[in-house]
């Protein structure tokens, strides 16, 4: 039996999934609340509770029966614990939503310009991204920390008792050269912290070890194998990407939108840089070169704020009703939507101030945010094919997004590519898939995501032509 916990921005699950009869079988027996609040000067997360649902959730697994398994954790990227001397974190988690990074990348910029980050690293520019936080650390703080952990290396240590840091997750800290396989020392120097400050790096499919055995008497837990999985959350997506063949790129959709393809080599010349991609690091030491756009955030924030209660497949099915005679043209990229107070009307002020249609009823704000979520796909795949110099014949669409139906018959009419959709469970069988591999249930990631094609159904979306010649002549 094998067990992935896979922690997102705002909530978390425990899934376990094991072969029978030649299909992958899964089953999700825990599910917890996860976000971020203030506390103190900063916007924080509770990392404690994350911790205390992953034993919850393998208690609840003992109780189902399973009494041995293989595990391994995915989260977001970014964000870090500092441990001292005596094991324990110096401070609470802060968020990486958390403003004190705002004006960092420019102030890192005047030591080391831009351009030369991004040859160093070949990482997508955001301002909260790991070295820009580590910047912001006084020098006290940094004397005090013993090891530097990113957040799903944290629980595997409060699970195991070993340090290590995971890479393809550790790749999106913007510290790590992707030639050299190593910390940059210039970059590093930039932060304060020394190379020893962090965990040593491991390769997605190495055995961690067993969870501590006082923790499996005080919780009553089965016997777990810890894995590292691929730990950065849209690594483990793309592993569990249902394709095959090389011409095809991927979509994973949840909060984050990242659109990209996958490589052996990485792509750190200026063009790349102009357009904004990144080399995050794969399984297999493969390359995740994509874009990082808004995603979701807005839908969910819409749906937040709105004053009536519609569930995302409400939204869905208003915006699947409504005919703006011209959907108004928003760059979701701008800044202004990344944590403003208010979504909505940040959105609303936008078309004002751009002299466009105001929409108003869930459907017209839900349509405007999914028509140009799908124009910055068609954007974002015409640059993939431009940068790799390959084409892309199939766009395939996993996560919680895939259940977009609008979404995703805008995204095959505005980009001409055949759209396949699904499954909206990629994160945990990405997990899940890397588990069998290390265990020797499969022997390679292309057995795993042909096991996910022969396990999963999947919906094919086919451009519609007349609709991107209509909204062509219009743009």
């Amino acid at each position: 039996m094998h067990i992935a916990v896979d922690i997102g921005a705002s909530s978390g699950r425990l899934v376990t999934g094991e072969l029978t009869e030649g299909k992958l079988v899964i089953q999700e027996i825990h599910r917890f609340a996860n976000g971020y609040q203030k506390q103190g000067a900063y916007q924080c997360w509770d990392i404690d509770h994350l911790e205390e649902q992953i034993l919850r959730g393998l208690q609840i697994a003992k109780q189902n029966g399973i009494h041995s398994c293989t595990l391994g954790i995915d989260t977001w990227a970014v964000d870090y614990v500092l441990l001292g001397k005596d094991g324990e974190r110096l401070r609470e988690m802060i968020a990486y939503r958390d403003s004190r990074t705002d004006e960092v990348m420019e102030q890192v910029w005047k030591r080391v310009p831009k351009r030369d980050v991004y040859r160093k690293t070949g990482i997508q520019f955001q301002p909260f991204n790991t070295i820009y936080q580590l910047f912001t650390e006084s020098e006290e703080l940094i004397g005090k920390t013993e090891t530097v952990l990113l957040v799903p290396d944290y629980l595997h240590y409060r699970l195991t008792g070993e340090k290590v840091m995971e890479a393809t997750n550790a790749s999106t800290m913007q510290l790590l050269n992707p030639l050299t396989r190593d910390f940059d020392e210039d970059l590093l120097a930039l932060t304060g912290f020394q190379p020893d400050q962090f965990a040593p790096l491991i390769e997605a499919g190495t055995v961690i070890g067993e969870i501590k055995e006082t923790l499996r008497t005080q919780y009553d837990l089965p016997a777990c194998t810890v894995i590292a999985v691929a730990t950065h959350d849209t690594a483990s997506a793309i592993a569990g990407v249902p394709a095959a063949g090389q011409d095809w790129a991927y979509l994973s959709s949840g909060t984050w939108s990242l659109i990209g393809t996958e490589r052996s080599e990485p792509i750190l010349g200026d063009s790349s840089l102009d357009k904004n991609f990144t080399n995050e690091w794969g399984i297999n030491k493969t390359y995740r070169y994509l874009k990082n756009i808004i995603g979701m955030w807005m839908v969910q924030e819409i749906r937040r704020l709105y004053p009536v209660d519609y569930n995302f497949g409400e939204m869905v099915e208003e915006a699947s009703r409504t005919d703006l005679e011209q959907v108004p043209s928003v760059d979701l990229n701008d800044k202004r939507f990344l944590k403003p107070d208010n979504m909505i009307e940040e959105l609303q002020d936008y078309c004002r101030e751009t002299n466009q249609y105001v929409p108003s009823t869930i459907g017209e704000l839900s349509f405007t945010v999914y028509h140009n979520l799908a124009m910055l796909y068609r954007e974002a795949l015409e640059e993939l094919e431009l940068l790799t110099g390959t084409s892309i014949h199939t766009l395939h669409i996993v996560g919680g997004g895939s259940r977009n139906q609008v979404l995703n018959q805008l995204t095959a009419d505005y980009s001409g590519l055949q759209v396949i959709a699904g499954p909206t469970e990629a994160t945990a069988l990405g997990n899940l898939i890397v588990q069998m591999i290390a265990a020797g249930e499969l022997d390679s990631l292309v057995a795993g995501r042909r096991l996910i094609r022969a396990s999963f159904p999947v919906e094919t979306y086919l451009p519609d032509k007349k609709r991107r010649k209509v909204h062509d002549s219009k743009s």
